[in-house]
């Protein structure tokens, strides 16, 4: 919940050229700052009064509002760059370059009016804007655009972008600061779960791992009498719908183990985990993991099971993205003879959100046949809702030393699927070229999905900033090519 415990925080740069009326500088920093109230983006900046018309004009000023950034680094999670007219390019690269805070940074130039280009009037910041990008180049600061070339900052469109750069910095302060617990061994047969610590740490990403024998230690030592396991037991059965076939004791341990969990979680200070989900638990303790993770990805700490280190972050990178609980789900079966269509499940993880209804909450179906359903109660079970979709992979790709990705977008369907546990009839344009790039890529059986479309915020946050290969499916609009970076 780190991520989450405070709004973004953008550092506020109006560049402006003295010779251009300096009063749209002025203006457009009172109406950039609304915008900032109204979608609850804290702001850093210097006083009015501090420059002249409020902006960086030279490299005098780009040495003040550079040390003040400085100041504000631990603060700061953006920098906004607004152009009202056509800038200096060399105050405001050298701004950013003397601050050296290594953040996104969203770059908007103001629109001319036609009636208003007089040498009074005159803007030129869509002219001024690829001169600043040039200088952004030089340097080897790399940006995000606005959705036009030149956005009024009052208006609309400015204030998506705003909500879109907002949700890229949370994903990349998230992301580059990562704490990920690994609850329990991997699954001996399960090699596709094998990942890269060292290329994780390498990218600000810390793995914190426990042996499960502890988590199940710490959750001997609870019973109901302790105060914790009742109001844990109170928040299951609000849950979802527990059948009454279910003894309570079994609930009574879903609720030691969740516990147990959650303190390892807070203690070790992780934003997401992964755990070893079968079937030592259910052997060795009793219970499923399945409820604990579900309860904890409705709180945005995504939980991922057999231990898939990856598949937490991607979680988390979707829930950074969009601020809704994730899935961890299985490419898992065909739908008849529908090509685009496929089905998607797991054995009972999902958050209740994300599935749309209130769930079941009863016993693994699949493991409960084979060693006994009295060992495993916590399968959070339910067809998910139908809506748009985003899906996400990160994996450790050791043979080139690269962390690589793929996402794209697609819609849960209402088609029937008579099948236990948590499903999700899912459509993904192409599904058949998507599945041909995860084979032949290596990637896992395992996905990452979240409710709505945040595509375009997973891709700017990976490629641009953290500067992971990503494969973008069935993109909505032509790729911006890129010669080299």
């Amino acid at each position: 919940m780190r991520a989450f415990r405070r709004p973004v925080t953008l550092g506020l740069l109006v560049g402006s050229r003295l010779f251009f009326n300096g009063a749209p500088a002025l203006a457009a920093r009172e109406q950039a700052l609304a915008q900032f109230e109204k979608l609850g983006i804290k702001v850093k900046t210097l006083p009015a009064d501090a420059t002249e018309n409020g902006a960086v004009q030279s490299r005098k000023d780009a040495a003040l509002y550079a040390d003040f950034f400085r100041s504000q680094r631990d603060d700061i999670d953006g920098l906004a760059i607004l152009l009202p007219n056509f800038g200096d390019e060399v105050a405001v690269a050298e701004c950013v370059s003397r601050a050296a805070l290594n953040v996104p940074i969203l770059l908007q130039a103001s629109n001319d009016e036609v009636d208003k280009v007089d040498v009074h009037h005159r803007r030129d910041a869509f002219c001024g804007k690829i001169s600043v990008t040039n200088n952004l180049y030089q340097y080897g600061i790399r940006f995000t655009d606005t959705s036009l070339h030149t956005v009024d900052v009052d208006g609309e469109t400015f204030g998506d972008d705003l909500s879109r750069f907002a949700a890229v910095c949370r994903t990349v302060r998230g992301l580059k600061n990562a704490r990920i617990g690994a609850i329990g061994a991997r699954t001996p047969p399960f090699h596709t779960m094998r990942y890269s610590e060292k290329l994780l740490q390498a990218s600000g990403i810390t793995v914190v791992t426990v042996d499960l024998s502890e988590i199940i230690a710490s959750a001997s030592s609870l019973s109901e009498a302790d105060r914790d396991v009742r109001a844990k037991l109170d928040e299951i059965f609000a849950y979802g719908s527990i059948p009454k076939t279910i003894k309570r004791e079994n609930i009574a341990k879903q609720a030691c183990f969740s516990i147990a969990v959650d303190r390892w979680i807070e203690e070790n200070d992780c934003d997401a985990s992964s755990i070893q989900c079968w079937r030592s638990i259910q052997d060795n303790f009793g219970c499923a993991s399945c409820l604990s993770m579900s309860m904890m990805g409705e709180k945005l700490m995504p939980s991922a099971c057999e231990v898939d280190v990856m598949g937490a972050i991607s979680m988390y990178a979707l829930a950074l993205a969009s601020k809704a609980p994730p899935a961890i789900l299985d490419w898992n079966n065909n739908y008849g003879s529908e090509r685009d269509k496929c089905v998607c499940t797991h054995c009972g993880n999902f958050p209740k959100s994300f599935i749309g209804d209130t769930p079941e909450i009863s016993n693994l179906d699949v493991l409960g046949e084979v060693i006994g359903r009295e060992k495993c109660f916590g399968a959070v079970k339910g067809k998910v809702k139908a809506g748009p979709m985003t899906f996400f992979r990160l994996s450790t790709d050791d043979r080139h030393g690269i962390i690589k990705a793929y996402v794209g977008e697609g819609a849960f369907t209402d088609d029937p699927f008579p099948m236990d546990g948590g499903i999700a009839v899912t459509t993904v344009p192409n599904l058949r070229g998507l599945l041909s790039f995860i084979s032949r890529n290596g990637f896992e059986h395992h996905v990452a999905m979240v409710r709505g479309k945040h595509a375009a915020i997973v891709e700017e946050a990976i490629v641009n900033y953290l500067d992971w290969p990503l494969y973008r499916h069935e993109r909505p609009e032509p790729a911006i090519p890129v010669l080299v970076r």
